[in-house]
């Protein structure tokens, strides 16, 4: 059996998403995603001009091998752009690999773990009242878990995740259009005042059951993470995510030494040696990758299982950049996971989406439940793909009141 041929696809229904489709002499295709949210440029030239003509004639059974030779054959190794293409490369051979046994994904993992995945959805308002608002829109769906996030009084600009306008509270997504980004300006000490206090208001009004989580994204000193999460331990958080940037492992030593908090960390992770010592040292409680830009299911399921080891659990990215085709790959993975702790989910399911990336898989009463088709359980119209072309965006900027650049 050999790979025949190779296309990527730029483009989709309000993203642009990078879609990869590998063809085979004996019919039987698979799709990877190689979205790199706001670059995705990138990855696709780097499979259309490197790898693709590489993959041509090679035996798509076997992934370990392919995996290995473009993982190891690059001098200069790892970065998000090498590992979304290696992502979307490894996803599609699993699809075919699925195919060929005529059996879901998660059934060649070792079966399942659990009939439905926790998911949680994604609550935001302009100010507390609004957020409660989305809150109870969310609960009403069905959902369990909720990552909730609010505008902050005196804040000059809507912050990380929050409208500008009140209302605006269901499927909120963050405004990327434009090459030249957005400028949010931040103030850590009002922040720190007011988030601590909405979260225990949160947690009296939606009562114990209501798994609540929040996403700091990168904003505070390790000093400061450390008193955040002290002052946060009344409202019994599901976690606390990316409290300080990762680029500073050590740093999560700090917050663990004051709080026990639970800590999700590592949406921006391209590979197992971005985290290993995360996980050994057991700084975090749940593990954040993206099958897509973390070097796709080979990769990533070798860090859920060394997770596994040290009491971490999983917790996927599933940013809206992720298209349909790595939110299968990674529902498969959360089938199997012994470890499995939550799954990020925005939702995708509108009609121009459904009839890009066709499937049976769906999400009920805040559970996600994949199908039984064999292999990833997507499909990919092409048809409906010649729609779409590539609009440049980019993700905000973040800078201090005097103008301080800031991390987003």
């Amino acid at each position: 059996m050999k790979i025949t041929n190779a296309k990527v696809f730029i483009g989709g229904p309000g993203k642009n998403y990078v879609t990869l489709k590998i063809e085979t002499d004996q019919g039987v295709y698979g799709l990877g995603d190689a979205t790199l949210n706001n670059r995705e440029t990138l990855p696709a030239a780097y499979l259309r001009d490197y790898l693709i003509p590489n993959l041509i004639g090679m035996d798509p059974r076997n992934s370990e091998d392919i995996w290995q030779f473009f993982y190891r054959g690059a001098y200069f190794r790892r970065g998000p752009i090498a590992m979304a293409a290696f992502g979307a490369i490894d996803m599609a051979l699993w699809d075919i690999k699925g195919k060929l046994a005529n059996m879901p994904l998660y059934q060649l993992f070792g079966g399942k773990s659990r009939e439905g995945a926790l998911v949680y959805a994604h609550a935001t308002g302009a100010d507390l009242e609004d957020l409660m608002d989305s809150i109870s829109y969310y609960v009403e769906q069905g959902y369990k878990a909720v990552r909730v996030q609010c505008g902050i009084p005196g804040m000059p600009t809507a912050s990380y995740a929050v409208p500008e306008k009140k209302g605006d509270v269901r499927n909120y997504i963050t405004d990327y259009a434009g090459i030249r980004p957005k400028v949010e300006v931040w103030d850590s000490d009002r922040y720190m005042r007011f988030m601590p206090g909405a979260l225990a208001e949160i947690r009296d009004r939606f009562g114990p059951e209501l798994k609540i989580l929040h996403d700091v994204h990168h904003r505070l000193t390790p000093r400061e993470a450390a008193v955040f999460a002290r002052a946060v331990e009344p409202a019994d958080l599901y976690w606390l995510e990316d409290p300080t940037p990762a680029d500073d492992q050590d740093a999560l030593r700090l917050l663990r030494q004051h709080s026990t908090v639970p800590v999700a960390i590592g949406e921006v992770f391209n590979s197992v040696w971005d985290c290993n010592r995360l996980i050994e040292q057991e700084l975090i409680d749940f593990i954040r990758v993206a099958v897509s830009y973390a070097g796709g299911i080979t990769h990533v399921k070798r860090i859920v299982d060394l997770a596994g080891l040290h009491h971490v659990r999983t917790g996927f990215h599933g940013a809206p950049s992720h298209s349909p085709i790595c939110m299968a790959a990674q529902a498969h993975l959360n089938a199997w996971a012994p470890n499995f702790g939550i799954q990020e989910y925005l939702v995708l399911g509108t009609p121009e989406c459904d009839a890009l990336f066709p499937s049976a898989h769906r999400m009920e009463n805040g559970l996600f439940h994949v199908s039984d088709a064999p292999g990833l359980g997507v499909d990919f119209d092409e048809r409906e793909a010649a729609r779409y072309s590539y609009t440049p965006g980019s993700h905000p900027v973040v800078r201090l009141e005097d103008g301080t650049m800031w991390n987003y």
